[in-house]
């Protein structure tokens, strides 16, 4: 009998975090629980908000009454600003983040970030994006440089690797082995990312710290 396998597929999805002022000092730590939940941290970049990009940035929120508040505390030091990627990264992100308001996080999710890292409704330690649009928008906002393509799925999936990928990385086994250095695995590493067709487009990596 004929078992039919599902076609292959790639998925990836992003989304914006943004570690707020009151719990910068537990960065390394919040970054670390981000990497064990399975997710990559593409961007990262540190800033401190003016008073107009934090209303630019909250804009859909500009009429609610805590507005003022929120902007206070946003500006009221630096930030960091982070792009994560992973299958589903928008839901699994907002599931590890819990409830908005950290006190009733701490009630029916205390295992969350905001459970954790939380002080309030207002003051909640963390942002997550609210939906893929929304996580569009927000990484645009915050790395305007960022180059936000659809992936690709499917045949133009399989089309993308048959073009791009499967050359190089099979002249990049060719010429390891002639080479026969004593560690292949850095070896073709370095000269995959040096003969990398899309190199200038490559945003897959965690940048320097940057302050605005």
């Amino acid at each position: 009998m004929e078992i039919l396998m599902p076609e292959p597929q790639i998925y990836v999805e992003r989304t914006l975090a943004i570690i707020k002022p009151d719990v910068i000092d537990k960065e390394e730590e919040i970054e670390d629980l981000i990497l064990r939940s399975g997710f990559h941290i593409i961007q990262k970049r540190k800033l401190q908000l003016s008073p107009e990009q934090c209303s630019n940035f909250y804009a859909e929120q500009f009429e609610q009454v805590f507005f003022p508040n929120l902007t206070a505390y946003m500006i009221s030091g630096p930030i960091v600003a982070m792009v994560l990627a992973r299958n589903f990264a928008v839901s699994y992100w907002k599931e590890l983040l819990g409830p908005s308001n950290s006190l009733r996080a701490r009630i029916t999710h205390p295992h969350s970030l905001r459970a954790l890292y939380g002080t309030d409704e207002l003051r909640n330690g963390l942002h997550g994006s609210l939906s893929i649009s929304s996580a569009e928008r927000e990484i645009r906002f915050m790395f305007p440089e960022a180059i936000l393509e659809p992936v690709p799925t499917g045949q133009r999936a399989r089309d993308y690797l048959n073009l791009y990928v499967k050359p190089t990385l099979l002249a990049g086994l060719t010429a390891l082995c002639k080479e026969k250095p004593a560690d292949p695995m850095i070896w073709l590493a370095d000269w995959l990312i040096e003969h990398n067709p899309n190199k200038p487009k490559l945003q897959y990596h965690i940048s320097q710290e940057e302050h605005r």
